[in-house]
């Protein structure tokens, strides 16, 4: 695809934009770019495309555009005036989280709202670089050397500070046991 599009062929381009948009804004919002993420990536794929010389032949293209959108999110919230807040993250997670069907049990999607907001809370109190390869590893669903790509880190940085930071998380957040009802209708606590 991309020597199609070094090539000259602008529906390529086109196609890897459909192709990489959602995971891109999905990036950008957990990076914490809130109400800007679309803008931070239109100028990611804008400075991917005028990079595209440097990228390298046989590389993954989702983890490069990442690091893209990642660096572009840092300069887009640092230029900013503002600090986001966790609510603002949780807010553009919550977008970016799959919506719960509507047939769902209530009392296990309030569990599952509980537990996102204990996991935004947590990951609030990481170290940047903890809160990132967390951020990657899981809540963008890259495998470790599509992180490590996409940090520009080496496998072994990525291994040893995702160890770290969950044994961090595992500190920080509260057990979350459900609660099933006793015979008989009371529940009693």
């Amino acid at each position: 695809m991309i020597a199609r599009v070094r090539a000259g062929e602008p529906e390529a381009y086109a196609e890897l934009v459909r192709a990489h948009t959602g995971i891109a804004i999905r990036a950008a919002r957990a990076l914490g770019a809130g109400a800007d993420a679309e803008d931070v990536v239109q100028q990611a794929f804008i400075k991917a495309y005028c990079s595209l010389g440097r990228f390298r032949d046989g590389s993954a293209f989702k983890p490069w555009l990442l690091s893209i959108v990642a660096n572009e999110t840092r300069n887009t919230v640092r230029t900013a005036v503002r600090q986001r807040t966790l609510a603002g993250r949780e807010a553009a997670l919550a977008e970016a989280a799959p919506l719960i069907p509507e047939s769902a049990d209530p009392a296990v999607a309030a569990l599952e709202s509980e537990r996102r907001s204990a996991l935004l809370a947590a990951l609030e109190q990481l170290s940047e670089d903890h809160r990132l390869v967390v951020t990657y590893r899981y809540l963008l669903e890259m495998d470790e050397p599509e992180t490590a790509q996409a940090l520009g880190w080496p496998r072994g940085t990525v291994k040893s500070r995702l160890n770290r930071a969950l044994r961090k998380l595992g500190r920080l957040l509260p057990a979350f046991e459900p609660r099933e009802p006793r015979e008989g209708g009371d529940e009693h606590e």
